[in-house]
């Protein structure tokens, strides 16, 4: 075993020095370079302790010449991002599998976005409607309140359920005119996604 960092000869000829030191070994022998926890570099022909093989070493010939680089092995957090890195790459080849099955060429997509939209302005229209036919309904129930109330009556309970019953399905029907237009700009913004996606991988 050679250490580099007390051997100044060795260190100001470089690997000149290696080489002569081997010159007698038989052919086929190399050394192994690497950092002890003190930080000097080691030539050792037996190999790397085990506490220092996960820095990474270099593997010399008999000329002193590097011939394998090995890699410090990786920290946990870069073993983490690599493991993140092969499932996100996993998943969008299964996506783009799944878009290739879906769809032969950019016009299926349109096709398909084109009815998906129908679809949800079509609902957003039937709530909308559904909303004036109960505002209309609202004003003939507040209307007959106000003739019990000119006649001098309480106005009855079951007319104030109806004009309350009315009000809450109103406001479902909003609620649900919120859900339909998000939807409606998700699917949108998601064709538009899968169009563009679908022509780099027809292109390639």
């Amino acid at each position: 075993m050679l250490k580099l960092g007390t051997v100044g000869l060795c260190l100001s000829l470089g690997m000149g020095c290696i080489a002569g030191v081997q010159a007698a070994d038989k052919p086929g022998i190399v050394f192994y370079r690497y950092v002890d926890s003190r930080g000097v570099t080691v030539l050792d022909r037996q190999g790397v302790p085990a506490e220092y093989s996960g820095k990474g070493y270099e593997v010399l010939n008999m000329r002193g010449r590097v011939i394998q680089v090995v890699p410090p092995a990786p920290s946990a957090d870069q073993a983490r991002e690599a493991q993140a890195a092969a499932k996100a790459a996993k998943l969008r080849a299964d996506a783009d599998a799944q878009l290739l099955h879906l769809y032969s060429s950019v016009d299926d997509v349109d096709r398909a976005r084109a009815r998906k939209l129908a679809e949800l302005d079509s609902l957003i229209s039937v709530a909308q409607g559904n909303i004036q036919a109960l505002t209309n309904q609202q004003a003939s129930l507040r209307s007959q309140a106000a003739d019990q109330e000119r006649a001098g009556r309480a106005v009855s309970q079951s007319l104030i359920d109806q004009m309350n019953d009315a009000s809450d399905q109103q406001q479902h029907l909003k609620d649900d005119i919120l859900r339909y237009q998000a939807a409606r700009k998700q699917a949108d913004t998601g064709f538009a996604q899968d169009r563009a996606r679908l022509q780099q991988l027809l292109s390639q």
